[in-house]
């Protein structure tokens, strides 16, 4: 069961509260100044906390500097209460860190709905997101489907591509998230011999280009279909502006987008100094979770070997010959010319 502190110097208010979130399920204490809330707060470490902002001993503005300083009680939620009267301070409050705030007077169904809200920011928040574009694409879509994302696919335009059809290229500004709603999308960049070296793989459900919209930047890479795709097309201001509307989701999204820049700088050292059998058995496993969702091989891998190869960063004769190897060693079979993992743990742990 949850637990929630009322801080409020009303008794009136701070009983109505307390035995409606009572009513709701949850587990309620209360306080009647700042100064009595704050050592609650410390010593109950309550869920979510929600305060008035004018009180006697120590104000709701003061509560929160506190709670923000103690590293105890820094990420509990924190909503204001404020009269009608205060409503040009209330700005004061979210700056300084808090969550929310409920106008007075206010009915019980407003209230409930502003806990809800605040509890389902803090469950996905919690979540632990792989590392990786997926994992944005996670956070994305559950801040969507949460309701804290006033993000409805179906109120925007969309496009269809063709195999080999271009999304963007290398170079150009950003003016749209795209989210994939069927086919495949590969991201690649040229080398300077005209070659190309895959950076990403996309499979529906994920969202492509958000990189280069949250760094502001034009993107560094080119992205086309693999096969007949649907794009949604997300206005730029709309992805920006609810990614920083909220200070902590727009750190949750940057400590994932910088993970991810790890990952992609691990797997560049990777292809300089691992053996062509690791990295093509490294690729065989990361391009069967991107486009299965699981680690676990369940389906044969619908992509060709010349996307393969340039994924790996090799010629397709060398991965051609290695795949060879891996067939003959049972590490994986070939069935009508796609290919189907059949011993993931031996292909993760090659020695050599």
């Amino acid at each position: 069961m949850r637990s929630l502190l009322i801080i409020d110097d009303n008794i009136e208010i701070r009983e109505n509260i307390a035995e409606i979130l009572s009513l709701g399920g949850y587990k309620t204490s209360t306080a009647e100044n700042g100064r009595k809330g704050v050592e609650k707060a410390i010593s109950e470490k309550p869920d979510l906390i929600i305060c008035d902002i004018m009180m006697p001993e120590l104000d709701g503005y003061g509560v929160l500097h506190l709670l923000k300083k103690n590293p105890d009680t820094q990420d509990i939620p924190f909503i204001f209460l404020t009269a009608k009267t205060e409503r040009s301070d209330f700005r004061k409050g979210m700056e300084m860190g808090a969550d929310d705030y409920i106008m007075k007077p206010f009915d019980d169904i407003e209230l409930m709905n502003a806990i809800e809200t605040r509890f389902k920011k803090l469950d996905i928040l919690k979540t632990k997101y792989p590392n990786s574009e997926r994992g944005a694409s996670e956070l994305i879509e559950d801040l969507r489907e949460s309701g804290l994302f006033n993000m409805q696919l179906d109120q925007y335009e969309s496009m269809d591509l063709s195999k080999k059809g271009s999304l963007y290229n290398e170079g150009k500004r950003p003016k749209y998230l795209y989210y994939l709603k069927k086919g495949k999308i590969k991201a690649y960049r040229l080398h300077e011999d005209g070659k190309e070296y895959i950076t990403n793989l996309y499979s529906p459900g994920e969202f492509v280009g958000y990189m280069s919209l949250l760094e502001n930047a034009s993107y560094d890479d080119n992205a086309v279909a693999l096969e007949e795709s649907e794009i949604v097309m997300i206005p730029k201001d709309e992805f920006i502006k609810l990614v920083y509307n909220d200070l902590t989701i727009a750190s949750k999204f940057i400590k994932l987008v910088t993970q991810n820049v790890k990952e992609k700088e691990d797997r560049l050292i990777n292809l300089a100094y691992g053996s062509l059998r690791k990295r093509v058995a490294k690729a065989l496993i990361d391009i069967n979770s991107k486009f299965s969702g699981s680690s676990d091989p369940s389906k044969t891998l619908d992509i060709s070997r010349e996307d393969i190869a340039q994924y790996v960063g090799t010629a397709t004769e060398s991965l051609i010959r290695t795949l060879s190897d891996f067939k003959s060693e049972k590490l994986i079979e070939i069935r009508e010319g796609k290919i189907l993992i059949t011993n993931g743990e031996k292909l993760r742990n090659l020695l050599y």
